[in-house]
């Protein structure tokens, strides 16, 4: 049972939203598509223990779920041409066992639609970045909550709320027409970086990335910059995760242990990749508005990917990038990303008198960020006690248990 539960779990990760996504357009409703994909996994935990995890387990799913729509159809009387249609085709796909054996080929428009239908201007911020979090990017309500330092309850009522919220207004399930994504757009991007965000640093577990949801965030990033192409945030997000995407190979060992940055082998860097992420960039530039937040981001991200190490890196420019990025888009993260450009280059003094503001102003309280930078710090400071503690404490508030274990060696190592 332990197996199958790990087996769906991983499966859902890749999958889900895919999943939802084939079932919000069957039904035209994303809720009622949500309800039924989970029906389809509670089904799955108590079938596959005793038949045999399926060859492929998204088509199963979604072909239980399908099946669990027209039922719902059926008890309500509304057996029209759609639910026909519907039920003719899943009697022709059925296999042996009466259980439906589509060929399991995602369709991108699908889940670019749920992203846009996640995003709708009907929601609040917070239920666009909650919903779409939940079911494009797969995290549990605890991994949403833990990003944001809200409690769990605050995330599941943004969700139930959001979605009562689209059901309530008839929130078609379709990506809008090209009049409408202006309004959109900024609320898109921001969710498909905060999907790959979270692949890129998992939130909670025992991978330190998970690539499955940054390929996601990267690909539907490079679907909208061709909806928008006169858009330069769209290309500066695509340029953004490309340049970040291609250090994956170097990130971890064998073992799946971090390898952080210094320590990265940059042979393997993928050098198509960052090429691809400086044209991105460029194209952003071509478009002549400036650079706004994701530019200066993806700005920041070339000095890394270009610099042939971490000694010969430009830190001089990339703290000029983040005091830009810090005007544009004031945020405590910008600002501890900026101590740790300062530190190298001009210094761990300078930089620590930044993090301290942070702590005095109790910005990223609960989060392992602030302790484990100014743990860094300390330790080039030389100040070893005061930095163990903070590695100590940093380890005790990361529910990454990769991350633990790299600041546990960091501790034990002063």
């Amino acid at each position: 049972m332990a197996d199958v539960k790990r087996t769906l779990d991983a499966l859902w990760r890749i999958e889900g939203a895919k999943i939802v996504a084939t079932l919000a357009r069957m039904t035209g409703d994303l809720g009622f598509a949500e309800d039924l994909a989970h029906e389809a996994v509670v089904d799955a935990l108590a079938q596959w223990p005793e038949s045999g995890v399926p060859r492929n387990g998204a088509a199963w799913l979604t072909a239980v779920a399908k099946r669990k729509a027209i039922d719902s159809w059926r008890r309500r009387e509304r057996l029209d041409e759609r639910y026909r249609a519907l039920a003719q085709d899943l009697e022709d796909a059925a296999d042996g066992e009466g259980m439906a054996a589509d060929v399991w080929e995602p369709i991108d428009d699908d889940v670019l639609r749920l992203v846009f239908t996640a995003c709708h201007p009907v929601l609040s911020r917070e239920g666009q970045i909650a919903l779409t979090l939940r079911i494009v990017g797969g995290l549990t309500t605890e991994e949403i909550a833990r990003m944001f330092l809200v409690p769990v309850a605050t995330i599941q009522q943004r969700i139930v709320r959001a979605k009562k919220t689209l059901a309530a207004a008839h929130v078609p399930f379709e990506v809008p027409e090209p009049s409408e994504w202006k309004p959109r757009l900024s609320a898109v991007l921001g969710v498909v970086y905060l999907i790959f965000t979270e692949g890129y640093a998992a939130t909670s577990g025992e991978r330190w990335f998970r690539a499955e949801p940054a390929n996601e965030a990267l690909r539907l990033g490079r679907v909208l910059a061709g909806l928008v192409p006169k858009e330069p945030e769209a290309h500066a997000l695509v340029a953004l995760m490309e340049f970040q995407a291609s250090r994956f190979a170097a990130r971890v060992d064998k073992d799946g242990a971090p390898i952080l940055l210094a320590d990265q082998d940059r042979s393997r860097w993928d050098r198509a990749q960052i090429g691809r992420g400086r044209a991105a960039l460029a194209r952003a530039d071509e478009l002549g508005r400036g650079r706004a937040s994701y530019a200066l981001q993806a700005a920041i991200a070339e000095c890394h990917a270009t610099a042939p190490s971490v000694r010969d890196t430009n830190w001089d420019r990339i703290v000029l990038l983040y005091e830009a990025l810090g005007r544009v888009a004031p945020n405590p993260v910008v600002e501890l990303n900026r101590a740790a450009a300062v530190s190298m280059a001009t210094g761990p003094a300078s930089a620590l008198r930044i993090v301290n503001s942070l702590v005095d102003a109790g910005s990223l309280r609960g989060s392992y960020l602030v302790p484990s930078v100014r743990g860094e710090l300390l330790a080039q400071l030389g100040r070893v006690e005061e930095a163990r503690s903070e590695f100590a404490t940093a380890a005790a508030l990361t529910p990454n248990s990769r991350q633990r274990d790299v600041l546990i060696a960091k501790a034990a190592a002063l």
